[in-house]
């Protein structure tokens, strides 16, 4: 063994390797994306790693190496276990032979996603193990203890870190590669009987699941991660009791130092419940304060618990509004919440004096993102007409800021194409354009052309194409001609896939020769059916950037049409006068393009 300091996600990437981990698929999001990423730079030559199409794709690749006894991991965000969650219930019922883990970071606050999901309700939905881990130590044992369980039990088993778990950095005890876990899968060996989903072999392992869960709630009431903390003498008489699990966990347990340790149960696996052991605890209690992200999951189960064996505890929580019913935990929230449980004083927070007030910094669209072109030139293309732009996810949902104001409608990826279809079905009369990028076109977007095409919509599709998955850190896609391992491959043509599909109007043009994109999206835009424009041009992150812009001010005419229609943060005033940015300004002569006197100078030239 031997220490290092590392993110959370890299110490559950290396405790993988560790487990002798052969398969490895996900689809980025954050707060999960470092893992594969860590992976893939770790990985023995042996073992595989992909990122997927997207998050159903990448559960049903493993569970096929996991059916032929491979060890595998598959990694996501919780918006993405929405898009696994078919071949996840029915996985359940088929089982597993070689150890699966499926890892779900969860987004708390939401810091990044549309949604603050709670992966431990999915585990009892879907009747899974569910280990929550409550800091970067504790996440690189626990993927290893997964393993083992899933195979004893063969199930998938969750392991569910939330975003402080993830990103947080510890110094970490991690195994040498000699000590590492060398799995040799079996093979698939064929057994209809065991492989084939049919409703009678279903009923029948659900029965077998149902029992493997209580067995498993018995032995996770021994787990050595679900523990007791008994109280210090300070609280030997008091029959006060707190409950918590993941990162509240060890936020709760940096105040109890500090007042005292009251009866405290950790709760490591959510699901199973480790009854047994949390009726040993509240026996005794009056009251417990349950910490926990994000939902009342903990806090229901003690109220269960309390119902079912007679206890007179009164379970606060969420529930009762005792502690917030939404958004992260902090250290000073947790804090809060137990100083004025146990009527102690709350600490008043520190308040730093002489601090110079911060710049209003707005998520905006990057200086020079093609992006921004695109949709400045669909904006002007369709002004005065009745239109609707149906965003979708990914960092041009920025598109939605002012002045561009160019996303209507964002729901999940891959939705704006069916929401554009069922507008132009209401409103004949609205010009639908439905914005995805180039990695969810692949992800997601491909069946809502399908469906347009099938049922004679008539729409727009605008493929951002900026060869990149930009939003979650410039991975590699089917486009990018790349894998994640570093292997060159055939690139996916998005126009020949849409061909293919059978869109007969697709062009494909550069956003940023605007007169170009403006007459592109006039042309397609008054045809019948369904047509695609293909902007394409790359992420300021992927390309080296030109010459920056200049403002000539002797034939600026100070109309500062370049701020009031972009939004681009390298265009700024000075004393009055328009000004470019040059540390900012990647040279894309956009601006130049829309300045009525010419007077911004330098950059690109387009074709």
């Amino acid at each position: 063994m031997h220490k290092e300091f590392l993110m959370g996600n890299a110490a559950i990437a290396l405790g993988a390797v560790a487990s002798g981990v052969n398969v490895v698929a996900g689809y980025p999001g954050t707060p999960s994306t470092e893992v594969l990423e860590t992976i893939a730079k770790h990985r023995p030559d042996d073992v595989y790693v992909e990122w997927s199409v997207n998050e159903k794709a990448a559960m049903e690749l493993a569970a096929g190496a996991s059916y032929s006894g491979a060890r595998t991991l598959v990694t996501m965000k919780q918006v993405g276990l929405n898009v696994a969650s078919d071949p996840l219930m029915s996985l359940e019922y088929i089982g597993v032979k070689g150890g699966m883990v499926i890892l779900v970071a969860d987004d708390p606050g939401p810091i990044s996603s549309q949604t603050e999901q709670d992966t431990r309700h999915f585990a009892a939905f879907s009747k899974l193990p569910c280990f929550d881990p409550s800091s970067a130590q504790e996440a690189y044992e626990m993927i290893q203890e997964a393993y083992e369980y899933s195979e004893k039990y063969n199930t998938p088993v969750f392991l569910r870190p939330t975003t402080r778990v993830c990103h947080g950095y510890a110094s970490v005890s991690v195994k040498d590669p000699e000590e590492y876990t060398v799995h040799t899968p079996e093979g698939f060996v064929k057994d209809s009987k065991r492989w084939v989903i049919f409703p009678r072999l279903s009923y029948q392992n659900h029965q077998k699941i149902e029992a493997r869960n209580v067995e498993l709630a018995d032995i996770f009431s021994s787990y050595e991660k679900n523990k007791i903390y008994p109280a210090c003498d300070t609280f030997a008489d008091s029959r006060k009791g707190i409950v918590s699990g993941g990162i509240s966990f060890t936020y709760a347990m940096e105040t109890l130092i500090e007042t005292g340790m009251v009866r405290h149960l950790k709760i490591s696996t959510p699901h199973p419940f480790p009854e047994k052991l949390a009726a040993q605890f509240l026996d005794g209690l009056d009251e417990v304060l349950c910490l926990e992200e994000l939902d009342p999951v903990i806090e229901r189960e003690l109220t269960y618990i309390c119902g079912k064996y007679h206890l007179p505890v009164k379970i606060l929580g969420k529930l009762t509004h005792n502690t917030a019913n939404a958004g992260e935990n902090t250290r000073d929230s947790v804090d809060t919440y137990i100083r004025t449980f146990l009527d102690l004083p709350v600490k008043e927070q520190q308040k730093l004096t002489d601090v110079p007030p911060l710049p209003v910094r707005p998520p905006v669209l990057c200086a020079g993102c093609p992006h921004r072109a695109s949709f400045y030139a669909v904006k002007k293309a369709m002004q005065g007409r009745k239109t609707i732009f149906c965003g979708d996810i990914g960092c041009y949902t920025l598109g939605n800021a002012r002045p561009l104001d160019m996303v209507d409608t964002c729901l999940c990826m891959g939705a704006g194409l069916n929401i554009a279809q069922g507008v132009e079905k209401i409103e004949p009369d609205t010009a639908c354009f439905a914005f995805v990028g180039d990695s969810t076109f692949f992800a997601s977007a491909i069946t809502g052309v399908v469906n347009a095409v099938y049922n004679q919509a008539n729409m727009t599709l605008v493929v951002l194409d900026n060869s990149t998955t930009a939003m979650t850190g410039h991975q590699p896609h089917p486009g990018t001609g790349r894998t994640v391992m570093g292997e060159i491959v055939q690139k996916i043509n998005i126009e020949q896939v849409l061909r293919g599909i059978g869109v007969q109007d697709v062009e494909t043009v550069n956003p940023l020769d605007h007169e170009a994109a403006v007459s592109c999206v006039k042309e397609l835009a008054d045809k019948p059916g369904v047509k695609a424009i293909i902007f394409k041009s790359p992420c300021i992150a992927v390309t080296k950037p030109g010459t920056p812009m200049h403002v000539d001010i002797s034939s600026c005419i100070h109309c500062k049409k370049c701020i009031r229609e972009l939004g681009c943060p390298a265009i700024i005033t000075e004393d009055g006068n328009v000004s470019i940015d040059s540390s900012m300004c990647t040279g894309c002569g956009l601006c130049s393009q829309i300045c009525p006197v010419h007077a911004i100078k330098g950059g690109k030239q387009h074709d």
